[in-house]
């Protein structure tokens, strides 16, 4: 159950205007997996083992449960995707250079490195991408800062983005706000989106409802997606 007031008793957007409820449309709509990748997303590398090492490993339990959950949700809005023609673009955090020197100053920074082509760079071998589906990679929070893919979905002719990966605090909410910002209709899928802190998952997904983007569960989008016609 949601921790966040029902919207019409929430001082943020009580008042507002609803935002209009999303058509999916194969040609138009694209599910966006934000750096599922062994560098955030796996309980044994990356940035979660770093926590881990740093004497976090209980607060880090919620990230592992969440990752657990997160996953197969993913994997089912990718088969319903799949399953209709809608695109599948995933992102993910690596350098160009084996040192990093490529890197955003913010990720240098923060130390934040999967170098070319290592396991950290890899998505998650149960989302990995299928056939010609798009990768991103960036180095730094938002993709729509990082990479082309703003002129990309335009070539293709994308209105429609589903937000899905990690973590909801950082890449996935900056993301979704740029995309609102450059004029796309966005939908946050709240249970296939995680961060490290409950508490800052939930607060990301009140910054962005009603606002930058629709909030769904997996099984919403997943019947939005299996209406569309073939």
């Amino acid at each position: 159950m949601t921790p966040l007031p029902e919207p019409s008793r929430d001082p943020y957007i009580g008042w507002r205007r609803p935002l209009s409820e999303p058509e999916f449309r194969r040609g138009d709509t694209a599910l966006i997996i934000i750096d599922m990748q062994y560098f955030d997303a796996d309980w044994e590398s990356g940035i979660v083992l770093d926590a881990r090492r740093a004497g976090f490993e209980q607060d880090m339990l919620y990230y592992r449960d969440r990752l657990g959950l997160i996953v197969p949700n993913i994997r089912r809005l990718q088969d319903a995707c799949r399953a209709k023609g809608v695109e599948v673009i995933h992102t993910r955090v690596a350098s160009l250079t084996a040192d990093g020197r490529d890197r955003f100053p913010i990720h240098k920074e923060l130390g934040f490195h999967a170098a070319a082509d290592s396991r950290d760079a890899a998505i998650l071998e149960e989302l990995r991408p299928v056939g010609d589906e798009i990768v991103f990679t960036k180095t730094n929070s938002s993709v729509f800062t990082g990479t082309n893919i703003d002129n990309v979905l335009r070539n293709m002719g994308i209105k429609n983005l589903i937000f899905t990966g990690v973590v909801t605090t950082g890449c996935v909410e900056t993301a979704v706000r740029d995309a609102a910002d450059l004029g796309y209709a966005c939908t946050t899928v709240e249970d296939a989106c995680g961060a490290m802190v409950e508490e800052m998952h939930w607060a990301s997904i009140r910054v962005l409802r009603n606002v930058y983007s629709r909030i769904k569960s997996t099984e919403q989008v997943v019947n939005m997606l299996e209406e569309i016609p073939m």
